[in-house]
């Protein structure tokens, strides 16, 4: 059997590829992937419309798409996460029909359980073999693990996979194997990897934010989940990064063993893992070089994919087991629902990722901060969009104090007793406006462009069109 197709325009022959299908992508390479421009570039010159784009998350790289947009290619697109530039024009409304926007662990469960269907999945692989097993941790465009892509290759129709490294049969270890996988395409090159590297991916130097970082690593020091067996999540900003650094020295301190951190691992959760805090390292996304090169070197770095990592339709899934995880917001409401998908002004330039997974699943979720950002308050009466319910949040931290969720008595008398300055979420929202003033009221458009559903399904919010004539 012959899996090796010679070229990208061949293969949607064989993919038997028309109008009105779904096709996949992923992002482990992020803003340094090339497959989904190049194939789209290749569907668009086959004279192919009318699209469903099920991508796991669209970057800045990513552009292109708006002309696929705007000509029609792409008429719907489902997706995790959408960045500033194709985010902006969607914001005004060019695409079709609204974009629907998952969490990663409701992406994972609705492809598995049939409520989005994939036609074809394009898996950029940075190494593979002639039958299709791949895997993201060797090659020149290596990127870590190959999570995101699992679901759609276990249940889409067809299964590309389309690598710039063809090793000999069998690749060992492959996150896909060749039973779920049609053909194989060999491209000059998949992405550049050093367009892996999210966000900042240094501890910051700013004042506020490390105030707000020795805050929340107080917040978990004195939560009464420190100890042996601790579980944890962070992300890439530099505020989130010196929350790792302080949780580490608290850590080193006094000798506390975790049992894993998870989630996209950064070289700081390298180090942890290096320095004995923690068993394994959980991972489902590299967000830099130095954790790509981990998970092939170091046995205790352990590759997940999307369902294992949060799937709500799994029978278990790793975020259910987590102890803290530390999240970002674009804006929280003083109900501690937050926005990460649009800007105050109401633009699309991100998405859930695991954001309400991680707080649904974690026994402790806190939310960092700054009580103001580029002159504009960020907690608000009501933030723009709810991309994670407040039920699911513990605590706010700023650099004017922390908010304790109603909720969580037990945990705010804890806080208070360690000295800890803790506040009303009203106060904080009190705090900005004496900065800033009262914002105006946001006007937009009638057209909803898009629609947020939480990790279940459902509809949490909706995201309408900025300008106000349509």
């Amino acid at each position: 059997m012959d899996k090796l197709i010679s070229s990208v325009q061949d293969v949607i022959k064989e993919c038997n590829l028309r109008n009105g299908m779904t096709i996949s992508f992923h992002h482990h390479l992020r803003n340094g992937d090339y497959v989904l421009n190049t194939v789209m570039d290749y569907i668009a010159a086959a004279g192919i419309k009318n699209l469903k784009l099920e991508a796991s998350a669209i970057f800045d790289v990513h552009e292109p798409l708006i002309r696929h947009i705007e000509n029609g290619v792409i008429t719907e697109i489902e997706t995790s996460y959408i960045s500033k530039a194709v985010g902006t024009a969607i914001s005004h409304g060019i695409l079709e029909k609204p974009v629907t926007f998952h969490s990663h662990g409701g992406r994972a469960a609705a492809i598995m359980t049939g409520r989005a269907h994939i036609d074809v999945a394009f898996i950029a692989a940075p190494s593979a073999d002639p039958m299709g097993n791949c895997t993201g941790r060797t090659g020149p465009s290596a990127c870590g693990p190959l999570s995101y892509p699992v679901p759609d290759a276990l249940c889409a129709d067809k299964v590309v996979v389309i690598t710039d490294n063809l090793v000999p049969y069998p690749l060992a270890g492959p996150s896909i194997k060749e039973t779920n996988v049609d053909y194989v395409v060999v491209m000059e090159q998949i992405g550049d990897p050093q367009g892996i590297a999210s966000g900042t991916t240094q501890i910051t130097r700013d004042p506020v934010g490390l105030l707000i970082a020795q805050y929340a690593s107080r917040v978990i020091q004195y939560s009464g989940l420190l100890k042996d067996g601790f579980s944890f999540q962070t992300g890439a900003g530099g505020t989130s990064l010196a929350v790792a650094k302080y949780v580490k020295e608290l850590m080193l301190k006094d000798n506390v063993k975790g049992s894993f951190a998870l989630g996209g691992i950064t070289a700081y959760m390298v180090d942890m893992l290096k320095a004995g805090c923690f068993q394994r390292l959980m991972d489902v996304q590299s967000f830099d070089l130095t954790a790509a090169r981990s998970i092939l070197e170091n046995p205790g770095h352990q590759e997940i994919d999307a369902s294992q990592y949060a799937s709500p339709a799994a029978k278990s899934a790793v975020v259910d087991s987590l102890d803290t995880v530390i999240l970002g917001a674009t804006q929280v409401d003083t109900d501690f629902n937050v926005n990460v998908h649009t800007t105050s002004d109401g633009f699309i330039m991100g998405g859930a990722g695991g954001h309400s997974d991680c707080a649904a699943g974690a026994k402790l979720s806190i939310i960092l901060t700054p009580t103001v950002r580029r002159r504009l308050p960020m907690v608000v009466d009501r933030v723009t969009c709810i991309s994670t319910p407040g039920s699911t949040v513990d605590v706010l931290v700023t650099q004017h104090g922390i908010a304790v969720n109603p909720q969580k008595e037990e945990l705010k008398t804890r806080l208070l007793d360690a000295g800890l300055p803790v506040t009303d979420i009203e106060a904080l929202k009190s705090a900005a406006e004496t900065i800033t003033g009262i914002p105006s009221p946001l006007k937009h458009g009638k057209k909803v462009i898009a629609n947020i559903l939480y990790r279940d399904g459902s509809v949490l919010d909706k995201v309408y069109c900025i300008d106000s004539d349509k």
